[in-house]
């Protein structure tokens, strides 16, 4: 007769809830990953992509509107739309190699408003 062809895997994992979702949990003893960029910064460029081409698009007429659609004050949203025009090269290192900033998402919005060539050094510490 032949051996089992089926292998059984046990990983010890726990589900526990945040944020009012199930989240996976994996052993403490296992190595976390701590490179990569903070999802908060990948959430907030992709809001700040998504309102400046429904303002582009004419979807919405002001930052106002788009302010009131999603619930968050028009210094706010004026502020994190800055991100949608941060430097391609700023961009490219965050989203394709991820690269974590050394500033936060409120020191990041600032730094898009210098020049392309500047943002660089001033968003990874270099």
């Amino acid at each position: 007769m032949s051996a089992p062809t089926t292998i059984r895997v046990f990983i010890p994992l726990t589900i526990r809830k945040r944020n009012g979702r199930p989240k996976i949990v994996p052993p403490a003893d296992m190595a976390q990953d701590t490179n990569g960029v903070d999802p908060h910064v990948l959430k907030a460029i992709a809001k700040a992509w998504s309102w400046r081409r429904k303002l582009e698009s004419g979807a919405a007429a002001t930052l106002a509107d788009i302010a009131m659609a999603e619930n968050v004050t028009p210094a706010y949203a004026g502020r994190m739309l800055k991100l949608a025009y941060l430097a391609p090269t700023v961009l490219d290192k965050l989203l394709i190699a991820r690269v974590p900033p050394a500033v936060s998402v409120k020191e990041l919005a600032a730094a898009a408003e210098l020049q392309w060539y500047k943002q660089e050094a001033i968003v990874f510490g270099n």
